[in-house]
């Protein structure tokens, strides 16, 4: 699976534990590291931190706003969560504080609320937090954790593991969001939504997997509307638009949530993203080290990264750049590649030149003229995800792990240098 969203090395050299993740959701703790916004008595919008279990984002937002009885556009949150997890992370509302008190739902509760005038918008966070744990683990637990302390000490001795964007980004039964991505840019809307709610996959539930299927062979909308389980509410949606019009694919597109339509061309960024860093490795050049032609991201006001600006790589400043990531005040990034894309030059210019010609892709390809809100400038990512402190424990039968990561960075791509098993244990 791993390969076909752009994923294909390791930076360590050790023995994998394998194992599984998320064997039940209390295995895979996360708890966001979000802004702080200011408590106001009497302020317009209603914040509140909130921890699910098993809970999707877009599906858990769209429950809460049928609840409320308010647009969904009404609640915002700083980033997505993986669904088979218990995560705890800030919402805010467009209602009283005594609504989203009143709230009550399974495997939802409700931690605190506050009133406040700053605006939540997507991205509003620092990081993560996570408490993993490691199961079904077929060697002896006593070698695993020694294993896990050997890859643990590789990672920690390059400053961090490459930054790849997890299985999650893409779909973790049905890795298909790149794929959507990648027929909007090219202006098929058709396709596009014949990826999503068609396209049936080995591994998914049976029911989903043959409703698809049928979808497939005989394009009849109106009985996919019907044999689809209620759970793939966001397909029926477009299923229920295309009933009425069936040659809307844009509307039909339309029906989903803004922040998943994003998520398409996202994806498709990130599987190019991939497939560069992948293609860095494997040609031997570090990750914790510039070379010529590179391009840095400095460190923004927040300790981060800062994806806006970066600083070419020259001989002439070689010295001062190297000394700076090293430091872990600058950092090797790769392209997210959009409308105004800068390429990096040298040897990574070469990768991402590459990468975008293969797939053939063109800078102009991301404006996306019928759905303008999905067009994407680019930017550019740290290659490496900084990490300098990772704690590792062992139980009778399970390694659990203890780490924080940037905002943006993925734990299942750290995990995976841990357990070099396939993703689908993810």
């Amino acid at each position: 699976m791993e390969e076909t969203i752009g994923i294909s090395v390791f930076l360590t050299d050790t023995p994998g534990i394998g194992g599984r993740l998320r064997k039940e959701p209390e295995d895979f703790l996360v708890e966001e590291i979000s802004n702080e916004l200011e408590r106001v008595e009497g302020g317009k919008f209603t914040a509140a931190r909130i921890r699910s279990r098993n809970w999707e984002t877009n599906r858990l937002v769209r429950k809460l706003a049928r609840i409320l009885r308010m647009s969904r556009r009404k609640i915002r949150f700083a980033g997505t969560k993986d669904k088979r997890a218990v995560a705890t992370r800030l919402f805010q509302f467009d209602c009283s504080p005594e609504m989203v008190n009143s709230l009550s739902m399974a495997d939802v509760e409700i931690l605190d609320v506050f009133q406040t005038n700053d605006r939540l918008d997507i991205g509003d966070l620092f990081g993560n937090e996570f408490t993993v744990g490691v199961k079904d683990i077929l060697m002896p637990i006593n070698d695993a954790y020694n294993e896990s302390f050997e890859t643990g000490s590789e990672i920690l001795e390059t400053g961090g593991f490459p930054n790849f964007f997890g299985v999650q980004r893409f779909g973790v039964i049905r890795p298909v969001t790149h794929l959507v991505g990648r027929h909007i840019t090219r202006g098929d809307f058709e396709q596009a939504v014949m990826t999503y709610v068609g396209n049936p996959i080995a591994g998914e539930h049976e029911e989903a997997f043959e409703a698809r299927k049928a979808l497939q062979e005989d394009r009849d909308y109106a009985k996919a509307l019907v044999d689809f389980p209620e759970k793939l509410s966001f397909e029926k949606a477009v299923l229920n638009h295309l009933v009425k019009d069936p040659d809307d694919f844009v509307g039909a597109l339309g029906q989903l949530p803004g922040n998943l339509l994003m998520m398409f061309v996202h994806a498709y960024q990130s599987y190019l993203f991939n497939r560069m860093l992948s293609l860095r490795m494997e040609k031997g050049i570090p990750l914790d080290l510039p070379i010529e032609g590179d391009l840095v991201l400095p460190l923004n006001k927040y300790g981060l990264p800062d994806h806006g600006n970066w600083i070419p790589v020259k001989e002439r400043n070689m010295e001062k750049v190297t000394d700076q990531v090293k430091r872990k005040r600058a950092f090797v990034s790769a392209v997210l590649f959009g409308t105004e894309s800068e390429l990096a030059k040298g040897e990574m210019g070469e990768i991402e030149s590459k990468v975008i010609d293969d797939e053939g892709v063109k800078n102009r390809d991301f404006f996306i003229g019928q759905m303008a809100r999905l067009s994407s400038k680019g930017t550019r990512r740290e290659i490496l995800a900084p990490m300098d402190v990772i704690e590792i424990h062992k139980t009778e039968d399970s390694v659990l792990f203890n780490f924080q990561l940037n905002k943006g960075c993925y734990a299942t791509s750290l995990l995976r240098e841990f357990m070099k098993t396939d993703a689908v244990n993810y």
